[in-house]
Order: structure tokens, then sequence, then C-alpha cells
């Protein structure tokens, strides 16, 4: 891909439940910075994800300061607060919204992974964010997507990195090693007592 004109930013959003963020997510968004010439990527936790249980989700503080923790050595990466509070995220209000921030001329992408792209479809007025943003997505080996009409995408290819954060969640709670996680996340977790692992403190 050709770099912008100067003085045009291409900003990602990296969207997610990210219950636990893991070495996987920042191995994709390192891989997307270098590949599309991104200047920044932010990693945007749900507050209230449409197609998830918000119930069954770790509380969005936690999730938001894991994303903190592991974004920190990374100068491109940044935890963002556009979903945070109770009421459903929905992609395109978080996009036009975080739209109004930017310069006419910087380039807003998207980064996501192909099976929830194949969905695209189903999201809440899908035809405007095609107007609105371009997609980076992160495809399987041999794997296929839909690409509705209209929309830019780029294809994040090569990667193989098959890490569940249901897994993980499994082998926190039965103290087992999580390799997949920053070591400085996984010492969060356990004194937060998350995902039965540790024992809990109060989050300031």
């Amino acid at each position: 891909m050709p770099e912008s004109p100067p003085g045009t930013r291409r900003i990602c959003l990296f969207g997610g439940t990210f219950d636990p963020i893991h070495c996987a997510h920042l191995r994709v968004a390192g891989e997307a910075a270098e590949r599309f010439h991104l200047d920044q990527i932010l990693f945007v936790p749900a507050g209230s994800p449409p197609h998830k249980a918000a119930a069954g989700l770790t509380p969005y503080e936690d999730r938001f300061r894991m994303v903190e923790i592991a974004c920190a050595p990374y100068p491109l990466f940044k935890a963002s607060r556009l979903e945070e509070g109770h009421e459903r995220s929905y992609t395109v209000d978080t996009v036009r919204r975080f739209r109004q921030t930017l310069r006419p001329a910087d380039d807003l992408l998207f980064l996501i992974g192909a099976d929830a792209f194949d969905e695209l479809e189903s999201w809440k007025e899908w035809r405007e964010l095609l107007q609105l943003i371009e997609f980076i997505v992160v495809t399987r080996p041999g794997g296929a997507y839909k690409v509705p009409p209209g929309a830019i995408v780029h294809a994040l290819n090569g990667l193989e990195l098959a890490v569940s954060s249901s897994s993980i969640r499994d082998r926190l709670a039965a103290g087992r090693r999580t390799p997949e996680l920053p070591a400085e996340v996984r010492a969060f977790i356990e004194a937060r007592g998350l995902y039965g692992s540790g024992k809990p403190t109060v989050l300031q």
C-alpha cells in the first residue's frame, strides 16, 4: 500500500472485549501498523457489545486497565474510552463520534477479524459504516469472507495466531501458565483476582 500524502494521518480503531487482552492482539496490531503505514492504533474495549452478554464480561474498568498496561510499551498503541458506558456499543456510533475529532484529510481504518467482518451486514447501519472507514481484515490461512459492495478492504494475511481468550481464562482459574499474556497483564489479573486467579484488590 502506498503511503498517504504528507500531513495525512492514518488512524486505526481496534475494537473488542479484550477479556483479557493478549499477545496475539498486540502482534496483529503491530503487523497492521507496519504493513499499512499506520500512525496510531486505538484499542477500544467494548462497553456493552451487542453480540455478547454484558453480564458475562469482566468489568469495563478492569478490561480498560489491562489494555492500558499491554499498550504501554508501544508508542503507536493507545487505550481508548470511546465505548465507555452501559449503552450498547455499536461500531457505527463509535466511528461517527471519533470522526468528529479528526481532520478531514485523515484516513480512518478499522482492524477486524475475518469472522466478524463476514457478519458485517448484520451490523447497525452497516452501509453508512462503509462510507466512514476502511477495513483491515485479519485473515486465517485458507479462510474466505464476503466483501460487501463499496467496502474498502485491506487483507492482513500470513498470521497464524490460534489464541483463545476462553482458554486463557480457564488456565488462569486453574493457576496454570499463560504465555500468551504480557507478564504485566498477568500480574494485574492476579492482583485483582480476575478470572478466579489470585486475591482481589480494590481498583483505584
